[in-house]
């Protein structure tokens, strides 16, 4: 009798595995079928790309008013992170930007004792 039943559990397994499997390829078939956006193809929102330009710019306009009021003219990349709420990856590149535009230097290569001076 034991047998009878595992028989019956081993031939119930088969083909709830095999139903599952064919619905799974189904679904991967109908995915790679469908046609997904490229990042170029996507269009942005009008106006999206205007108002992140007009923030960025905002945010540039902040660090430089921000020399003027810092200790000895000197601004850190933590100073920028907390003043605009930005990662530090964001401040870097705020950053950097002003120092291509000119406005400011950077003193030291890498690590805690970089800090950014207003040019002059």
């Amino acid at each position: 009798m034991n047998y009878i039943i595992l028989i019956i559990a081993g031939i119930a397994g088969v083909i709830l595995g095999t139903y599952l499997a064919r619905r799974r390829r189904a679904g991967k078939e109908w995915a790679q079928g469908r046609k997904s956006l490229t990042p170029l193809e996507r269009k942005p929102l009008p106006g999206l790309i205007k108002k992140q330009a007009q923030e960025k710019e905002e945010n540039k306009r902040k660090i430089t008013e921000f020399f003027g009021v810092a200790q000895n003219n000197r601004v850190t990349n933590d100073d920028i992170e907390n003043l605009l709420g930005v990662s530090d990856a964001t401040a870097t590149r705020y950053l950097d930007e002003l120092g291509k535009e000119g406005l400011i230097r950077q003193i030291g290569k890498t690590g805690r004792h970089v800090y950014y001076e207003k040019v002059k």
